[in-house]
């Protein structure tokens, strides 16, 4: 009986060419890719406006929104307005921002700190921040304070709460790893304990600044004479319904833009990460 004729391996290295690496990830990622569900939807927008599918009274066009926007920057109600969301967003999201990694620190890293602080965040966390506005204008009256304050609580909480599971996820083999190391508490927290932490760390500034365009939609509707919310109220008093469209189309872009903008800083920052989003 013959024995089997076994054909050759052929190793690629062996004949000059490339071995090819099987890669089980999502592939290659496209530097704007993350534009493409929006720009899918202003396609759908658009066919649907062309084709009198959307009635114009209802939702008006992409191009009728656009010459809208264009007619307000000329007059400058446009640039002035967004100016002023812009640094109210901005300040709040820089507050809470700040007072979530203090505070996660704090409680993330001391068994004491976490008595004082998780156990009242958490009750906080029960509670809406928008259910607090009417307290807030009694503290801080009916300015920017109040609208400020306000955006800052809605930031703080998803900023503490990633960065503090962040903080508490440390895997315990870097502990036990440290201990074997002879590295000092200081030392741990810092070289490890740390860098360990950043993608919580980016992922809870992620929500804090989606959190931040969400309440100042909110507390631009009270008693506010400027800002994307004011211009959205005035034209809803006058039915005004493309300046209503420009409002609500410039919170997403700016809700867009800033979360592009964390990504950005994360993929900058946590370069040396290798993960399947990486």
């Amino acid at each position: 009986m013959n024995a089997p004729v076994t054909a050759p391996l052929v190793v690629a290295s062996e004949i000059g060419a490339p071995a090819e690496r099987i890669r089980l990830g999502l592939g290659k990622a496209a530097p704007l890719g993350w534009l493409l569900g929006p720009g899918l939807l202003l396609f759908y927008w658009s066919v649907g406006s062309a084709s009198g599918y959307i009635d114009p009274r209802i939702l008006p066009a992409p191009w009728a929104t656009f010459g809208t926007a264009v007619e307000l920057f000329r007059e400058g109600r446009l640039q002035t307005n967004l100016a002023v969301s812009a640094i109210r967003a901005g300040e709040g999201f820089v507050i809470g921002t700040f007072a979530g990694l203090v505070v996660a620190l704090i409680s993330g890293l001391s068994l004491t700190g976490g008595y004082l602080f998780d156990g009242v965040i958490q009750m906080k966390r029960a509670i809406p921040t928008l259910a607090l506005i009417p307290l807030v204008i009694l503290w801080f009256g009916i300015g920017e304070t109040m609208k400020v304050t306000v955006i800052a609580l809605s930031v703080f909480i998803p900023v503490y709460l990633q960065t503090h599971n962040a903080l508490r996820a440390i895997d315990l083999r870097y502990v036990e790893l440290a201990e074997t190391l002879g590295l000092t508490r200081a030392a741990f927290i810092r070289n490890v304990v740390l860098p360990g932490a950043l993608p919580g760390v980016f992922l809870g500034m992620r929500f804090g600044v989606m959190a931040a365009w969400l309440a100042l939609v909110v507390v631009e509707q009270l008693n506010a004479a400027s800002g994307i919310g004011y211009m959205i109220n005035l034209a809803r008093t006058y039915a005004q319904t493309d300046i209503i469209v420009v409002g609500l189309v410039i919170y997403a872009l700016l809700g867009l833009l800033s979360d592009g903008a964390v990504r950005f800083a994360e993929a900058r920052v946590l370069a040396w990460r290798r993960s399947l989003a990486a």
